[in-house]
């Protein structure tokens, strides 16, 4: 298990929440092959719509790009082993 060695680049989200993320993604690596960054992402999605409503998003891989509106509080991006995470909810029009 990985947790406790992510490193955060941005975020707004609450620090109970951006806790949930990186343990979350964590856990997804012991579930996961390292190389399944859809399952990962998927199982990552799956729990923030359990814990906090739907909506969310999930990005996992080693090189993307990105450009998106989220909900104030909702946002996180960060390194967990050779991975990178970002996290969203998408914003409501």
């Amino acid at each position: 298990m990985l947790e406790g060695k992510a490193k955060v680049e941005e975020t707004d989200m609450p620090v109970k929440m951006q806790m949930q993320a990186m343990r979350i993604a964590s856990q997804s690596l012991d579930l996961f092959d390292v190389f399944d960054c859809t399952s990962i992402a998927a199982h990552i999605k799956k729990e923030f719509d359990e814990r906090y409503g739907s909506g969310w998003q999930c990005v996992v891989g080693t090189n993307f790009g990105c450009f998106f509106t989220h909900s104030k509080g909702t946002f996180i991006y960060f390194h967990l082993g050779t991975l990178n995470f970002l996290i969203f909810k998408g914003a409501t029009l």
